[in-house]
């Protein structure tokens, strides 16, 4: 009887430790789990962080262009401008050499 009591006893502490090493293990799998997904999240945030400062980066290099272009665009009204201005002076010239 003795025997058999402490026979059911073993198999209760044993099973007793069997769970705690499971809810160890549990333990160990979640903190890990955690790590990895805040990981994954540095990784995504680190990628959104590069596509936001390549996105910034074109939109500056469009801007530097529209610059040079707008730029250019006044350089040629300018010409386009002096152009007009030497065409009426020929004009009035001619019109005083014929009057």
């Amino acid at each position: 009887m003795d025997r058999r009591k402490r026979k059911k006893q073993r198999e209760k502490e044993r099973k007793k430790e069997r769970k705690k090493e499971r809810k160890k293990e549990r333990k160990k799998e979640r903190k890990k789990e955690r790590k990895r997904e805040r990981k994954r999240e540095r990784e995504k945030e680190r990628k959104r962080e590069r596509k936001r400062e390549r996105k910034k980066e074109r939109e500056r290099e469009r801007e530097k262009e529209r610059k040079k272009e707008r730029k250019k665009e006044r350089e040629r009204e300018k010409e386009r401008e002096k152009e007009r201005k030497r065409e009426r002076e020929r004009n009035e010239h001619c019109k005083i050499e014929t009057t």
